[in-house]
């Protein structure tokens, strides 16, 4: 079997998630193809050993990392333009930019400024993304994600489902990759 045939490996994350951001800057290179971005609101964001985050972050040649002055933030409404941006098909654009304004500039995703700045900076309207983030069918999905994740059997985000494998954990990416390479 060829690599990058078969089932498109779903990345799971939460934007408030310090490693998920790790992934994202990473993940699109990495995996030979491009994985479905799934956010997932998490019940509740992990005490961060920032020192090691910021250690990881340079490691990659990320721009120093700033922290949020609220921590842990409430990424809620964040998700919800997440899941939207994905009905859109700008799901890794704005959660890219919006995972940048947390961790490179410092800004609290709980803020709705700082998701609209995210959201323009892959042009979504913000008068869409205000509207879209309210839709039923956006809360719901957000939810029916939540629920697919558990099901597939995610416990924590980051996370990474491949042919039915979750990856979880500090070395996910690398299991992931290696997986990968067994597929060929």
């Amino acid at each position: 079997m060829a690599a990058g045939s078969g089932p498109q490996p779903v990345f799971y994350y939460d934007l408030g998630s310090p490693a998920s951001y790790l992934i994202a800057e990473q993940i699109n290179t990495a995996l030979p193809v491009v994985p479905e971005w799934e956010p997932i609101l998490s019940p509740a964001l992990e005490d961060v050993d920032r020192q090691a985050v910021e250690r990881a972050a340079a490691a990659l040649g990320l721009m120093p990392l700033r922290w949020p002055q609220v921590w842990p933030p409430d990424t809620g409404e964040a998700m919800l333009v997440a899941t939207y941006a994905k009905r859109i098909g700008r799901s890794v654009a704005f959660s890219l930019a919006a995972f940048r304004q947390a961790f490179a500039a410092g800004r609290d995703l709980g803020d709705q400024d700082t998701v609209l700045i995210a959201a323009a900076a892959c042009e979504m309207h913000p008068a869409a993304v205000l509207k879209g983030m309210t839709l039923s069918s956006v809360v719901d999905g957000l939810e029916q994600a939540r629920e697919r994740a558990r099901d597939a059997g995610v416990s924590s985000v980051p996370a990474i489902e491949l042919d039915g494998r979750v990856f979880e954990g500090e070395n996910l990416l690398d299991a992931c990759v290696h997986a990968f390479e067994g597929r060929v």
